[in-house]
């Protein structure tokens, strides 16, 4: 028999609930009048394949999205498994994110951290209130990957590698 934990909903028991999902770590990063800007979130989603879309959300209390927010090109790089510092980096609130990251320029502002398992550039295309976040929806200009990086997961309130299992086939 399997045990059941009930939590209020309420921040605490949200969180605590969500912990139980793994969801991918993206750096969203543009660098805006020559200097790098960029943050991390693990509440990305793609959305549609026509027209190409993808979405995230930063918190509403977040200093850094509103310099992003009006950049003309964003880059998103979905963090590979050695890229655990690179996060930690990014999601501080105090000193330089960027000190020991290798960046790479995309078009426009977008700018990319070297080594993840894959890239998206895209432009701000809408921006959703949604309680303490907003959702931001972005339209994909280009976007490349790397089958040899495999993606860095946050699960359990920390990071992990994925292991692959062999699925069975199921007769149906």
């Amino acid at each position: 028999m399997h045990e059941l934990f009930e939590f209020p909903a309420d921040g605490a028991g949200l969180r605590r609930a969500f912990a139980n999902f793994p969801s991918g770590v993206v750096a969203v990063c543009a660098e805006i009048g020559g200097i790098p800007h960029g943050l991390v979130v693990a509440t990305f989603v793609p959305v549609s394949l026509d027209p190409p879309l993808v979405s995230f959300c930063v918190q509403n209390t977040s200093t850094t999205w509103p310099r992003l927010a009006d950049a003309t090109h964003l880059g998103l790089s979905l963090l590979g498994t050695d890229q655990q510092d690179a996060a930690r980096s990014l999601g501080t609130r105090e000193g330089d994110r960027f000190a020991g990251l290798r960046v790479h320029r995309g078009s426009g502002e977008a700018l990319f951290v070297d080594g993840a398992s894959a890239w998206i550039e895209g432009v701000p295309e809408a921006q959703v209130p949604a309680g303490d976040h907003t959702v931001v929806i972005l339209r994909i200009h280009r976007l490349a990957a790397r089958a040899d990086v495999d993606p860095l997961v946050f699960h359990g309130s920390r990071f992990r590698r994925m292991h692959a299992v062999e699925a069975t086939r199921v007769a149906g």
